[in-house]
């Protein structure tokens, strides 16, 4: 009988060598995307960097503590110079801008709270990237998110990363099936954020200790609104603050300065309880608030839904599963009901605070780390 030669998988799972495995390494200028690249080339892998200019470099250069700006991509460029790999810089202004930052500003402008950097993983890192790892002959691409893909009975699964304070599947939950088979992330697996710096050490990465980038890439500052106001001047009309019945409690500056749950800043004083922001009109140019209570709800409408079960996602009435409606706040327990093969309504069990239209609702398996997908939070 003739002897079974196939050759063991590698460490991205493919029966071949390192050396002849071409894997592009999506590369922010952080540790932790330094860190894969620098792993994955000293396992002998044949690595490519690429890392996005996403909006003007010369602004961006001011910019400290957000990926993808100026600095960042001199980082990057000095890692794959370290390690000896090539390194692309590719111009994704005007992809970023239309996919990305224009829906930003009209989904703010619509009273919802939008989560940009889900839809660039959707929309630019994941889509345009990854066809352009795929022209570049990559077998894969790699990038430093903190979650983990796992191959199951039915194929690559999404699962949270070990350390559950680095999880990042809030922000991938609409990775779709097709992409997942392409995709590896390498770190999802390490416990905790000091494993990877000492990683960082371990290859003499210059970035070993450079800080984590927390804001919007292009909201460096946290600063919303300022951002709002350049994109759309007009979006700073002021209005009123009304109670739930409509009486006026006062006024405001726009609509962009409040976001859903909001209690300081609303200039509404001598009351005996506090009130917050429970809904925003942008139409009507009103900012509604009310009591605490008013924020609670156990009823989620969700649509734009990426499922990832292995089941079809409307082969049953209702799936018992945990949620994730913000990215702060972990998993509860919830009923997922589909209405059709993109729309459902989530049932909490405990009703929960200050959710909002625009923001993510995640959907993971109870009694495992695997996440079945999610969608996008509406107004019903």
């Amino acid at each position: 009988m003739p002897l079974d030669r196939t050759p063991p998988l590698n460490s991205l799972g493919f029966a071949k060598a390192p050396a002849d495995t071409r894997v592009v390494v999506a590369m922010s200028g952080g540790v932790d995307s330094s860190v894969v690249a620098a792993m994955l080339a000293e396992e002998g892998y044949d690595v490519v960097g690429v890392t996005l200019q996403l909006y003007d470099h010369g602004a961006a250069l001011a910019k400290k503590g957000a990926c993808c700006a100026g600095i960042d991509i001199h980082d990057a460029r000095r890692v794959a110079e370290d390690m000896g790999f090539p390194h692309y810089v590719l111009d994704y202004e005007n992809v970023f801008k239309d996919a990305v930052i224009d829906e930003f500003a009209d989904s703010y402008l619509g009273g919802a709270t939008p989560v940009p950097c889900i839809r660039c993983n959707e929309r630019v890192k994941f889509k345009d990237l990854l066809e352009t790892a795929k022209d570049l002959e990559a077998d894969c691409m790699a990038t430093g998110h903190y979650i983990q893909r796992m191959v199951g009975e039915n194929g690559p699964e999404l699962h949270a990363a070990a350390d559950a304070n680095r999880d990042q599947s809030y922000f991938l939950f609409s990775t779709t099936p097709e992409q997942l088979d392409y995709l590896r992330f390498p770190l999802g697996h390490l416990p905790s954020k000091d494993a990877t710096r000492q990683l960082a050490e371990k290859y003499g990465l210059r970035v070993a200790n450079k800080p984590d980038s927390m804001d919007i890439c292009f909201v460096p500052d946290g600063d919303y609104a300022s951002v709002i106001r350049k994109l759309r001047p007009e979006a700073a009309a002021p209005g009123d603050i009304v109670d739930t019945e409509g009486t006026v409690l006062a006024h405001h500056d726009g609509v962009i300065n409040y976001t859903i749950g909001q209690r300081r800043g609303l200039g509404i004083g001598g009351l005996a309880d506090p009130l917050y922001v429970v809904r925003l009109d942008p139409d009507r140019k009103e900012v509604v608030v009310g009591p605490k209570h008013m924020l609670a709800t156990r009823t989620v409408p969700v649509k734009e839904i990426n499922w990832l079960g292995d089941e079809p996602f409307s082969s049953r009435e209702e799936w018992h599963v945990a949620v994730r409606v913000r990215s702060t706040r972990p998993p509860t327990e919830a009923i997922l009901r589909p209405l059709s093969d993109t729309t459902a309504e989530v049932e909490l069990v405990t009703a929960e605070e200050g959710i909002s239209p625009g923001q993510a609702c995640v959907f993971y398996d109870p009694d495992s780390s695997r996440i079945f997908g999610g969608g996008w939070i509406h107004r019903g």
